[in-house]
């Protein structure tokens, strides 16, 4: 994962230089905006891949030594069917919707986009299989 977040943190730097030339010379704040979220966004994926490079060490793709056969096994746990992202869909939605009909609506949809978001990641937090113990 060296690789991807070495590669993503040239996508940020290239959106953060890209955002402080078109702020200086754009005037176009709205603009500006995007470029520096687009580099945030970018950043914080660089440092994901770089923390889970630190933690798991190389994986066999990124051997020039490795075989088929060191990648077989079970991959990753894939969670079964959950309810937990149509809650937070509609949380999302509602909090939408208290954008256009009042803050009262929007305070509601917080709540319950929240929870559904709580609920969606700490679902697994306590599973049995869990590689990482």
């Amino acid at each position: 994962m060296k690789t991807e977040a070495v590669l993503f943190a040239g996508v940020a730097a290239f959106f953060g230089v890209t955002a402080g030339v078109y702020g200086k010379y754009g005037h176009d704040p709205a603009g500006t905006s995007v470029l520096i979220v687009a580099c945030l966004m970018a950043a914080l994926v660089a440092f994901f891949l770089a923390v889970q490079y630190r933690r798991r060490g190389r994986r066999p793709q990124d051997r020039r030594d490795a075989e088929v056969a060191d990648t077989a096994g079970p991959l990753e746990f894939f969670p079964p069917a959950s309810p937990w992202p149509l809650v937070v869909a509609a949380g999302f939605t509602v909090v939408a919707l208290g954008v256009v009909f009042g803050l009262w609506l929007a305070l509601l949809g917080a709540g319950v986009l929240a929870l559904g978001v709580f609920e969606m990641v700490f679902q697994y937090v306590g599973r049995e299989d869990r590689q990482d113990r």
